[in-house]
């Protein structure tokens, strides 16, 4: 199973549209990452970016935004209508697939620290990250905004960051954070009066009394004002509960609800839960919904997909994309076999060690297959940078290190099939020693395609590392290159001799 992290940082800045693209870039390139959606408010100045990727990958990505926000950004100047502390203002991680609400507090904590530490920017633990109970809620942390933290911040205990100093600079202070799913619901009234927006929010936001998932305050949207929300579960609280709540409260100041928006992406079930309410359907199924029987039927065994994807005219996927699929199939080879022999007459002592191969095997089967999209993510990294402008020095200097930083990260990654590969190696030497006998031929399939995972990976590594300037990084690159090999092709060898006498 893919592993997939969701981040949705919010940034200060929904003007000026130069310095969002900018932040978005930044992100962008970092490879195995996937920005899906980029939405800029100037009323609220504020931009919401929404990216999916590995753990790692999407860790790497939100400490290069935070990075970029912190050199464009200046909370002196800034004004806008949503509540800000900082120019980054939230990081929250949501767990999608194959990661658990640890697995995101733990990525949370760690960006904290690196935060912190490298980029002297305070950095507050919240939600399900949070180190305290009284941090746990996203509005008791950013109180006071920019400007009340900016001087509470050095003078009381209470509120000092969990990371990084206790003093804001013009990047301001950020909220690094572990949540569920979260809508971004706004809906706009027929009215230019804010104490109205700010009466029904405060009807229906948790805090007030309200709906128990429901974060909300009034603020002003151009020539009308606004209800914006965070729908904190949906399924407990529906969308459309809420809008019916809000049409029924303004009524009462003779007022109508004129639209409402999503800010980024939503999850399907939430629209059609509306839909069933709104249409009155009854022994509606989710089945009944086309795109998901789509779905279902794009789940058949094929590998068509990809072969076409690697025989186009295109430079990606190519063979760095086709060794971590290499690897994949291995470590999927030696997680059948282990499986194969597990609840197997005759094989019952090396059952625990065989249910410990097959974890292993799994996990090592979704990172290459994550690798497979990485590596060819990684190469259009390089191609971005080289086609960077070059025309003054300052824009010859940003470019060089552009491709430097892009062809280190191009490496990496095929670096990173390679070990992945020699693990799936020694796993594939232990099943086949004391796995099923009747599956002996897998095992040696599996070795094979992860030494041929190895090989290739490190054809790649080594494309990137002659043209990489520094040269204890391309040393580096090639002595561990080096090493893999060796130690690859003895497991290869000794696997063979294993599965000759076994066959």
């Amino acid at each position: 199973m893919k592993r997939i992290v969701e981040c949705v940082p919010n940034f200060s800045e929904g003007r000026d549209s130069q310095v969002v693209q900018q932040i978005v870039e930044r992100m962008r390139g970092v490879p195995g990452v996937r920005v899906l959606d980029v939405e800029s408010d100037p009323d609220h100045n504020r931009s919401v970016v929404t990216l999916v990727g590995s753990p790692e990958a999407v860790e790497r990505a939100a400490f290069e935004g935070i990075a970029a926000a912190a050199s464009l950004i200046d909370m002196r100047k800034h004004k806008g209508a949503h509540p800000r502390m900082g120019a980054t203002d939230v990081v929250p991680f949501v767990p999608v697939r194959g990661v658990t609400m640890e697995d995101c507090v733990a990525i949370a904590r760690r960006l904290g620290e690196r935060v912190g530490r490298e980029l002297g920017i305070p950095v507050y633990l919240y939600e399900a990250a949070a180190t305290r109970p009284d941090r746990q809620n996203l509005a008791d942390v950013r109180r006071g905004e920019y400007e009340g933290l900016r001087e509470e911040i050095r003078t009381n205990p209470d509120r000092a960051p969990d990371f990084g100093p206790a003093e804001m600079g013009p990047a301001g202070a950020t909220a690094i954070g572990a949540r569920p799913f979260l809508i971004a619901f706004n809906v706009n009234l027929g009215t230019s009066d804010l104490t109205i927006a700010k009466a029904i929010a405060k009807a229906v936001r948790h805090s007030s009394g309200g709906f128990r998932h429901v974060k909300a305050l009034g603020v002003p949207a151009g020539s009308v004002v606004q209800v914006t929300m965070n729908m904190t579960d949906y399924r407990q609280t529906p969308l459309h509960r809420v809008v019916e709540t809000i049409r029924a409260e303004a009524s009462r100041y003779g007022v109508a609800v004129v639209e409402s928006e999503i800010v980024g992406l939503t999850p399907v079930e939430a629209l059609v839960d509306a839909a069933k309410w709104y249409l009155s359907l009854h022994r509606f199924s989710d089945e009944q919904i086309l795109e998901n029987r789509l779905a279902e039927e794009s789940e058949d065994i094929t590998p068509t997909a990809m072969l076409d994807a690697v025989a186009a005219a295109t430079p990606t996927p190519g063979g760095g994309s086709v060794a971590a699929l290499a690897g994949a199939l291995g470590a999927a080879l030696v997680q059948m076999h282990a499986g194969l022999t597990v609840g197997k007459a005759g094989y019952e002592a090396v059952a625990p060690e065989m249910e410990q191969i097959r974890a292993r095997a799994e996990r090592l089967r979704a990172d290459l297959a994550e690798a497979v999209q990485r590596d060819s993510e990684a190469y259009d990294a390089v191609v971005r940078a080289f086609a960077m402008p070059k025309g003054t020095d300052e824009e010859k200097a940003r470019r060089r290190e552009a491709i430097q930083s892009a062809l280190v990260a191009a490496a990496e990654v095929p670096l990173q099939v390679a070990r992945a590969s020699v693990e799936v190696l020694g796993l594939t030497r232990q099943v086949a020693q004391k796995g099923n006998a009747s599956c002996i031929c897998d095992s040696g399939v599996a070795g094979h395609m992860a030494l041929a995972a190895l090989r290739g990976a490190l054809l790649n590594v080594e494309i990137n590392a002659r043209d990489i300037k520094n040269p204890e990084v391309a040393a580096s690159l090639r002595a561990e290159a080096a090493a893999l090999l060796e130690k690859g092709k003895a497991l290869a060898d000794e696997i063979e001799a294993i599965v000759a006498a076994r066959m």
